[in-house]
């Protein structure tokens, strides 16, 4: 189901009612091993996240005199797949423009950007959209137009703070940014709420990151949003107005895209209510996030597209890409984040909850579709759910201490299921299992042989617990128990199960032990 949802605020003064209409430019940071002109090393790579600054350059990188570009074509297909996930028209034939304008962190003073050929031209995607409580139901969305998706370079990044802390009176340059893929990504004003806008960024990011193209840490930069955005106002009589577009520049958290735009939505009918200007040409500004008063603060007049002077760089010739190659990218492409999730909800029955988590990052996705194969390879076959189980609790806590994904905890798939498959055939107890997991962390041994090593596997033979039971009954101190055992209260077998898993050593299988002091007792 497709919902439109215009967001009208009728409580405005003065009889308004105001309409927020908000486009989004979001700038994406591609992970590619080098940079988009040369083969500097890229800072968005993880390899690079921390070099020393102004140390990722080559004369290509910091615009020498005399240096000749060439296009990254990783960067070019890692483009190409996300166009292809929002659906875009993917171009056979794209080209480089110069876009002119002077900033002290771009060497070259033009970026090399797209104009009128960008590698992904119009295309559309859903979003879920909520009904005003902050729920998001799968079943409701709203189409998105987008219109462009083009490639292009990075600046470098302007900072005020010393290294090892402190501020500087002047403005420090790292370069290493320069030069780096940047996607830019540009959708039609379709966003009526901050609600919308943020779902559309929450999605695009988890597209980008499960398609590898991007780490899209936020606070690196790797994914930066500018909305722009502006209110149709209408009065009393019926006219209406629109206020002058205002580009948010380079949120990088969601919390700020929200803010800015519900900010921006009550200054600018203020602003407009004061002066009453309405949006033309050379109308449109820049203003910023100040993430401490929460408010937007003025930076420039926008440009238009034609203050830009773009013109075709004579560096670089046209770029042919085959439709074939294109077909190849598509069908490679993994399963889209939210297709995934009802599948684990739907189909493997995970909680919603549990899905969330296991998405979160790609890699633990990947790692857990590993081991729910490996767990249906074995026999009896091992629920999804319950490896979701394993992993969400044992797995997860170890990772946060190792600071590391599922996959760099040294146990595998392979392990992960069976330990599941000896749990769920009462082989070893939940709390054995969690200690199973990671013996398994540090051993590439099957998990059976490694729970027989460690003591882990419980005792389950008659014989055995039947002697643990029987002494245990004969203590004089646990008179009091056994007399309420007799009695009926079965919450008094609890008193007695702690003291047989005591004399076991933990192997009585405590399932087995109840139900024979039940039958014993009762």
């Amino acid at each position: 189901m497709t919902l439109a949802m215009p967001m009208t605020d009728p409580g405005q003064p003065h009889g308004l009612t105001t309409q927020l209409k908000i486009g989004m430019e979001i700038h994406v940071e591609l992970n590619t091993r080098t940079k988009m002109w040369t083969d500097a090393p890229n800072v968005a790579h993880p390899d690079h996240f921390a070099a020393e600054p102004n140390t990722l350059l080559t004369p290509v990188a910091i615009g020498l005199p005399g240096t000749l570009p060439v296009p990254n074509a990783a960067a070019v297909e890692k483009s190409i797949l996300v166009g292809l996930a929002l659906n875009c028209h993917i171009a056979t034939t794209t080209k480089w423009d110069r876009k002119s304008y002077f900033y002290p962190d771009l060497p070259k003073n033009y970026q090399l950007s797209q104009f009128d050929l960008p590698v992904c031209g119009e295309g559309a995607v859903d979003i879920p959209v909520g009904d005003g409580s902050g729920n998001l139901p799968d079943v409701a969305t709203k189409r998105i137009r987008i219109t462009r998706a083009h490639l292009e370079e990075d600046a470098g990044k302007l900072m005020h703070e010393l290294p090892g802390g402190g501020f500087s009176d002047g403005t420090l340059i790292d370069l290493n940014r320069a030069g780096t893929p940047l996607l830019e990504i540009v959708t039609e004003p379709d966003f009526a709420s901050a609600d919308e806008a943020v779902a559309f960024g929450q999605m695009l990011r988890d597209i980008c990151r499960h398609l590898g193209v991007t780490e899209g840490v936020m606070q690196k930069g790797h994914m930066r949003f500018e909305p722009n955005i502006n209110v149709v106002i209408t009065n009393a009589a019926g006219e209406t107005f629109a206020t002058p577009v205002v580009e948010i520049k380079n949120l990088n958290s969601f919390k700020a895209v929200h803010g800015a735009i519900q900010h921006e939505h009550t200054r600018q009918v203020e602003a407009w209510l004061e002066d009453g200007k309405t949006m033309g040409a050379r109308a449109k500004s820049t203003r910023g996030w100040d993430d401490d008063k929460l408010v937007t603060t003025p930076q420039r007049e926008k440009e238009d597209a034609d203050e830009y002077r773009y013109f075709p760089d004579p560096d670089l010739v046209s770029l042919e890409i085959d439709p074939a190659r294109v077909d190849e990218l598509r069908a490679a492409m993994p399963e889209p984040p939210r297709v995934k999730r009802a599948r684990f909800v739907d189909q493997w029955s995970l909680s919603a909850v549990d899905a969330d988590n296991l998405l979160a990052e790609p890699v633990n996705t990947r790692f857990f579709e590993d081991a729910v194969a490996a767990g249906r390879q074995g026999s009896p076959a091992v629920a999804p759910r319950r490896v979701a189980a394993v992993l969400l609790n044992a797995g997860a806590k170890r990772a946060n201490e190792a600071g590391v994904a599922l996959d760099g905890l040294g146990i595998t798939p392979v392990q992960v299921a069976d330990i599941v498959r000896l749990q769920d055939a009462d082989t070893v107890s939940a709390s054995a299992a969690d200690t199973l997991f990671g013996h398994a962390c540090t051993s590439d041994e099957p998990a059976e042989a490694l729970a027989q090593t460690h003591g882990l596997v419980q005792v389950s033979d008659d014989g055995a617990l039947d002697e643990w039971i029987a002494q245990v009954i004969a203590d004089p101190k646990n008179e009091k128990a056994v007399l309420q055992i007799r009695e009926g209260k079965e919450k008094a077998i609890g008193a007695l199960l702690g003291q047989i898993m005591k004399l076991s050593k933990g192997q009585a299988n405590p399932k087995v032990v109840g139900e024979k002091i039940k039958a014993l007792l009762m």
